[in-house]
């Protein structure tokens, strides 16, 4: 450890290439991803991250900042940089009568959930319990709740942000709102947020609902579903994902490892109405499988953890549709040319999700940086294997399978799932206006561009 070199006033530990736990310290969710940072900082309170950028300055390395490491693209972690690491901050504290939260910069969802649903509230999220909330939050925040209560970025209403030249600053809607707005959406391009208050919603029990279909059954299975999800009411929300089917008890064995579509529908009202609810999508087409139950939500925020776990090797393409019917036939081909196990003997595991938004998505959102609220669809093609062989047929397969849907592409793309970084990324997902907007906000909290390892936004002249 060479904790000294930051100074007497850093507390925590750091790491360098010679220290026994570097190589752990440097790896994050995609193993795709394998770079190797100068240092690794590991930070426990905001006076650590302040002396950690000030030693990045003075020595002229490049900073990256890890929360959960979730990033699709890997930005938490870069060759010869000075790595900030949250992971110690994970601290979180409930005030249930204020409906309030506040999580450390470190904080995953499932920290949040764990706090929180003992209260009956919720913090709209995405939903996959290990990603980490800074990330998401500061890129928008699709999930479960989002259509019913918004974006998890739209629940930020305070944080405490580590500036580049060290200083710290409480962002609120009087102090420093434009650092706020900017934060909500903009991505991690102003400074380091070590603390997050957000607000709650109350949530309890959830209906879920799940049914699978031959992939032969695309085209009119889509129809049902965007009938469905353009009208469906603001405590439902419908999901779909196409893949190769892996056994589960209500998955008929015909399927298993066959191409196949399935729909996920939870029901946020009274659990006795859910199964009505869902019946117009989940009764259009007969399904080959079907399951209900009713659960908690901290229970359906972590459906997703085993299908996603650290260390699998990813690659992930995504785009806004105007609609989802229409591209059936083309999903449904994707799916049949998902790559096989390279060598493996399990079912292979990519997947493309698709989910209907708006709602309160759609919301003025004038608060906020977040873009492309009124997309009606997001389309995500998301490559998954575990053999480092596969890394080109699988990235090949994600990239090609979100081409074919060009006919039906809505303007923009959800930053927090791109896969290339850079200035160029950052405009296509802002567009012009806001992405100047942004820029402004950057000259003045971040003139240097020390936070410039993300789709960046460039100070503005």
């Amino acid at each position: 450890m060479v904790a000294n070199r930051l100074g007497g006033d850093f507390t925590g530990a750091v790491l360098g290439p010679g220290d026994p736990e570097y190589d752990a310290a440097r790896r994050v969710w995609n193993g795709t991803v394998d770079r190797r940072p100068a240092l690794i900082a590991r930070c426990h309170r905001p006076g650590d991250v302040a002396a950690a950028l000030r030693h990045a300055v003075a020595e002229g390395l490049p900073v990256s900042v890890r929360g959960g490491g979730h990033n699709v693209a890997g930005t938490a972690v870069a060759d010869g940089a000075l790595l900030i690491d949250l992971a110690p901050m994970r601290g979180v504290s409930v005030d249930a009568a204020a409906g309030l939260v506040t999580a450390e910069g470190g904080c995953l969802l499932g920290d949040l959930d764990a706090a929180t649903t003992p209260y009956g509230l919720a913090c709209p999220a995405g939903v996959v319990s290990h990603t980490g909330l800074g990330g998401l939050a500061l890129g928008g925040g699709y999930g479960w709740l989002a259509r019913k209560w918004g974006l998890t970025c739209d629940h930020l209403v305070a944080a405490e942000v580590v500036l580049a030249d060290g200083s710290v600053v409480e962002a609120t809607a009087h102090s420093h709102p434009e650092l706020l707005w900017a934060l909500r959406g903009g991505g991690g391009n102003f400074g380091v947020v070590t603390r997050f208050t957000l607000r709650l919603r109350p949530v309890g029990p959830v209906y879920f609902r799940r049914a699978v279909y031959p992939v032969a059954l695309a085209a009119p299975v889509l129809a049902a579903y965007q009938d469905f999800a353009e009208v469906q009411d603001a405590d439902l929300h419908a999901v779909g994902t196409l893949r190769r089917a892996v056994a589960n008890d209500w998955v008929p064995a015909e399927l298993h490892g066959r191409p196949a579509l399935h729909l996920s529908t939870a029901w946020f009202g009274d659990p006795a109405h859910g199964r009505a609810a869902t019946e117009a999508l989940h009764g259009a087409v007969a399904p080959a499988g079907s399951a209900e139950q009713v659960l908690s939500y901290g229970a359906l925020q972590a459906l997703g953890d085993t299908s996603e776990p650290h260390g699998h090797r990813y690659y992930t393409k995504s785009c806004y549709l105007e609609g989802i019917a229409a591209a059936a036939d083309e999903l449904a081909a994707a799916t049949e040319e998902i790559p096989g196990a390279q060598g493996e003997t399990s079912v292979p595991l990519s997947t493309v999700d698709f989910e209907y938004l708006r709602g309160a998505i759609a919301a003025d959102g004038a608060d906020s940086a977040f873009p492309n609220r009124d997309a009606p669809y997001i389309c995500t093609a998301s490559a998954h294997w575990t053999d480092p062989a596969g890394d080109a047929p699988h990235a090949a397969w994600s990239r090609r399978t979100i081409g074919r849907l060009a006919p039906w592409r809505h303007d923009g793309v959800y930053v927090n799932y791109q896969e290339d970084s850079g200035n160029s990324r950052a405009m296509d997902s802002y567009g012009d206006a806001r992405y100047r907007q942004l820029a402004e906000v950057k000259r003045k909290y971040d003139p240097h561009n020390l936070f410039r390892g993300n789709q960046n936004i460039r100070p503005s002249a």
